[in-house]
């Protein structure tokens, strides 16, 4: 399903070919609600990269977030957030360990998306404690991250490739 989306300023434009288009993985990590806002959580689409397309690309900005360890250092992630420098909004992550792939935020699409079967709440335990995550029928609530995968959920629910 090739998908458009933008900034909120309109100074970056983007497009690819979203293979896993329907938003149902709610991110709670401290990174996807720090950098990504609305609801508390972030939602992911799984596209590939070679389709990507950028209009305005002097206009992005790339944020690796620091990790903590256990051990008390820190790490940089691998996974690059790209953002609009102009008006701050959240466009897509890019991690060079998977370099097929490319996610962007459902939140910067314009494309019309399918609605969600079934919703997962992921990373619960880090969620911050004035967000309230839905409760119902198609809600799966998860503490750390779901063992099945973005593509597999959508392959099981008939939605690999938009079909």
């Amino acid at each position: 399903m090739k998908i458009e989306g933008s900034c909120h300023c309109g100074k970056v434009r983007f497009s690819c070919e979203a293979y896993a288009p329907v938003p149902f993985l709610h991110c709670y990590c401290s990174i996807c609600r720090k950098t990504a806002g609305g609801s508390g959580s972030a939602i992911n689409l799984g596209a590939r990269a070679d389709t990507l397309e950028v209009e305005g690309r002097e206009h992005l900005g790339v944020y690796r977030a620091r990790i903590a360890e256990e051990d008390g250092g820190c790490r940089v992630s691998s996974g690059q957030r790209h953002f609009c420098t102009g008006c701050g909004s959240a466009l897509w992550l890019f991690d060079p360990e998977w370099p097929e792939l490319v996610h962007p935020h459902a939140s910067a699409i314009d494309t019309p998306l399918p609605e969600a079967p079934e919703r997962v709440h992921m990373l619960l335990d880090s969620k911050a404690n004035w967000v309230r995550v839905p409760e119902g029928p198609g809600d799966v609530h998860v503490d750390g991250f779901p063992e099945e995968s973005l593509e597999d959920w959508h392959r099981r629910h008939g939605l690999l490739d938009g079909g």
